[in-house]
């Protein structure tokens, strides 16, 4: 089906037609969906596969979601109620142990069907506020993966089109947020349509033998292209390693985290032997559906990026095949049934911090320093006056490492976590909540370099009504590393307090479950800081001056780390700047 060779501009146009199918399926699901962390922050993936599993386009979204379907579409195949696929099956899936990347992300899998056979599918996954598990909205410090809520593997909502009214129900009665939930499905279920849909019409289009002779040589394009990028980097094995705050339960017990990265010609193995064995919280990562994926996408972001490449690369399965990993079973990164795994973010985080921290010697003009590296995903939730739940799930902003030829992205997402900010006037409008303070850290400074490191965010909320926060983050403790002479950047940290009482401020581990709030009480997040990248010597008096007179950089810390002497009147000293640099090239050389 996938044999003849097809001619350059036809197969540019199908690749345009396919990433276009990509991009309204999400635009679609973001769209629709009611609940703000898929229709603002756009927490979702979206995509077509091949019926052995293979992303053929996928839609510029979150990579954690959209890596993973095809986890998903091998664990729906392994577990698909009745075993077959018929055309107007609507599938949902989220079982970890089934390829789901966390159970929070419920996938909609439709077959699509051409001329009576089944030739691909549509499918895309979407975080849900509240799936009835023993917190509202994210969970934690629980005992096992039945703990985390509805688990669904291979279910068919609709069969044959008809759809399951008692899960429906079923469904509506185990979420407190159940509208939403369902509301979202549907959303969930209208965009998956509309990529059967727009496939069904590329086929009739171009032919099926066209189409699949099209994504067959997108694939091996996109392969050709990542091994050729692979066989750049010298062979060898290239190590780094960090560690956790702690797993969410057992304070003051850090986890490590080791990678080994192993080039051999055009292939990379990642090898996680050496970090921490499996907790028992939900600081797990399911291996198939998060461990993976993490992987797949740093090597993405280092050697495919779309920004640096002239011609970019189709997005699709090819990019995944020359990337092998390792995490032994039992492991932090590769849990056995029945441990928990929903809060995994931060692992994957940190994990591709490390792989570029890994690789950094070999790819100095690839690399950034140290990131944030993290994830702040926060719950807040409480009763309406009716008696009805509501939960609101936001993603707080990182910050990236200093990079080979500019400063650090300021109050980004960063790695993974590639979702848009909730707007605080959305917040207000829906919720009883109120945002005290939404703005760059001013208490630390970013690591010193050549090229500085990215400012953190600070996200201050204060909840209008008793409640509960239950908070995923980490590096409180591993501080984000300088590289070729930058300075390493600063930790993140949690501080709660009392609209009534400001002065009586309590400082909250990186990660906690189900605190009860009380009406007034406001919630600080301040994320990492980046590391710095090259000798901080090195950049110009007046770009520090620009940082001082931003507030990004005090004066003293203009001296102290950068050599540069400005008056208090806020005028550069250049001969007391030589001076300065001067004495600490000095101290360094010696």
């Amino acid at each position: 089906m996938a044999t003849k060779k097809l001619d350059p501009v036809t197969l540019q146009v199908i690749s345009g037609a396919l990433d276009t199918i990509a991009e309204e399926m999400g635009h679609v699901l973001f769209r629709m969906s009611f609940s703000s962390i898929i229709r603002e922050s756009q927490d979702l993936g979206a995509g077509l596969f091949d019926t052995d599993f293979n992303t053929l386009c996928e839609s510029e979204s979150t990579p954690l979601h959209i890596g993973s379907i095809p986890g998903y579409m091998k664990g729906i195949q392994e577990t698909l109620q009745d075993g077959e696929w018929n055309e107007g099956d609507v599938v949902i899936h989220n079982h970890p142990y089934y390829g789901a990347s966390h159970s929070p992300d419920i996938a909609v899998a439709l077959p699509i069907f051409y001329e009576g056979e089944l030739v691909a599918f549509s499918a895309n996954t979407a975080h849900h506020l509240d799936i009835g598990a023993a917190t509202p909205g994210l969970i934690i410090d629980i005992p096992d993966v039945f703990a985390e809520g509805m688990l669904f593997a291979g279910i068919k909502l609709y069969d044959k089109g008809v759809r399951n009214e008692a899960l429906w129900q079923f469904m509506g009665n185990n979420s407190r947020t159940a509208q939403a939930l369902k509301d979202d499905l549907e959303a969930q279920i209208a965009a998956a349509r509309l990529g059967v849909k727009r496939f069904q019409e590329l086929l009739d289009t171009y032919g099926k033998e066209t189409v699949f002779a099209a994504t067959a040589q997108l694939m091996a394009y996109t392969e050709s292209v990542m091994r050729q990028r692979i066989s750049e980097i010298p062979d060898g094995e290239y190590f780094a390693e960090g560690v956790m705050d702690d797993d969410g339960r057992n304070r003051g017990k850090t986890l490590p985290v080791k990678v080994c990265v192993k080039i051999e010609g055009d292939s990379v193995t990642v090898d996680l032997t050496g970090s921490a064995d499996q907790v028992p919280t939900g600081f797990n990562v399911p291996f198939d559906g998060s461990t993976k994926v993490a992987c797949y996408c740093a090597f993405r972001a280092l050697l495919l990026d779309a920004e640096t490449m002239e011609v970019p690369v189709p997005s699709n399965q090819g990019s995944f095949r020359p990337i092998t990993v390792i995490a032994p079973e039992g492991s932090m990164f590769n849990p056995r049934f029945p441990a928990a795994a929903e809060a995994r973010f931060t692992q994957c985080n940190m994990m591709i911090d490390l792989i570029i921290k890994a690789l950094a010697p070999v790819l100095p003009e690839k690399v950034t320093a140290g990131n944030s590296a993290s994830l702040s995903f926060v719950s807040y939730s409480g009763l309406r006056p009716n008696g009805d739940y509501w939960v609101f799930l936001e993603v707080n902003e990182g910050s990236y490492g200093g990079r080979p030829f500019s400063d650090g992205p300021d109050c980004i997402d960063n790695l993974m976590a590639n979702t848009r900010n909730n707007p605080i006037e959305d917040l207000g409008m829906h919720l009883p909540m109120v945002c005290d303070r939404y703005e760059l850290r001013d208490d630390v400074h970013a690591g010193a370099g050549k090229y500085r490191g990215g400012i953190g965010v600070v996200k201050s909320q204060r909840m209008l009504t008793d409640g509960f926060i239950t908070h995923e983050c980490d590096r409180h403790i591993d501080v984000p590393w300088g590289a070729f002479g930058g300075h390493p950047g600063s930790v993140g940290k949690i501080e709660v307090h009392n609209q009534n009482n400001p002065e009586k401020v309590d400082e909250l581990p990186a990660k906690f479950s189900g605190v009860p709030t009380k009406a007034g009480d406001v919630m600080a997040f301040y994320a990492p800081c980046g590391g710095g990248y090259g000798n901080p010597l090195e950049r110009s008096a007046e770009q520090v001056l620009e940082d001082v007179l931003d507030d990004f950089c005090s004066r003293d810390y203009a001296y102290e780390a950068y050599g540069v002497v400005i008056d208090p009147d806020l005028k550069l000293d250049l001969a007391a700047t030589e001076q300065r640099r001067s004495e600490l090239s000095r101290v360094a050389a010696e």
